[in-house]
């Protein structure tokens, strides 16, 4: 069983205590568990002691599939229908720029992918870590996932973080967020998300019990 974490600030300022070199931590958690808004609050809590880009938030939205690559697929419709599924992102580009990470501390700037939501595309270096930033937290559903390919992110991270917020929480802010963003209904938002996002929640739980720590929402 992870051990719970009451203080992510406080365990994030000891792994930049303890450690010259480059340090690289996993998030992950549901869809909807807040993982981008509390890691974004960490970081601003950790640089405003240390300094700007003391910590670096990373998501791994970047590594979604493009849309040219979904069309190219066998049952296109599908890969649309369950974008967000492992099998719709780029694991070997994740694991490439986790290599990169790793090799260029305090040699070069690396860049690392984002997302362009209104295009529903990644954009190729939106962010760029610089060489002398120590610590970097790597949030996304599928930073504990193992699966084929997924296997090789374990050589990458120091240390695991699960964010253990609920399916149940998890999936009432992924309704609101589908009635927001695309105009549903209640049912809509809830036949979509038990359509995709319920079923990729199943991809995600058994990284709960491989991580190091347990992280509680605010």
């Amino acid at each position: 069983m992870p051990e719970l974490l009451t203080d992510p600030v406080s365990r994030l300022q000891e792994l930049l205590n303890v450690s010259s070199g480059r340090i690289i931590v996993a998030l992950a958690g549901y869809p909807g568990s807040g993982k981008s808004t509390i890691s974004k609050h960490w970081a601003i809590e950790v640089n405003k002691k240390n300094g700007s880009d003391s910590l670096i938030v990373l998501g791994m939205d970047g590594f979604h599939l493009s849309k040219k690559k979904l069309r190219a697929m066998e049952n296109p419709e599908a890969a649309f229908a369950r974008r967000g599924a492992p099998y719709t992102f780029n694991p070997g580009g994740l694991i490439f720029k986790l290599k990169a990470l790793k090799e260029s501390a305090g040699k070069k700037a690396v860049g690392w992918p984002g997302f362009e939501h209104e295009a529903g595309d990644p954009v190729d270096d939106a962010i760029f870590v610089p060489p002398e930033c120590r610590l970097i937290l790597v949030e996304g559903i599928y930073t504990l996932y193992r699966e084929g390919e997924w296997a090789e992110l374990e050589n990458f991270f120091d240390e695991t973080w699960f964010l253990d917020v609920s399916v149940e929480t998890a999936m009432s802010r992924v309704y609101k967020r589908h009635m927001k963003a695309w105009g549903m209904s209640e049912k809509e938002a809830r036949d979509k998300a038990a359509g995709n996002d319920l079923l990729n929640c199943a991809n995600i739980t058994p990284g709960r019990e491989q991580a190091n720590y347990l992280v509680g929402s605010r």
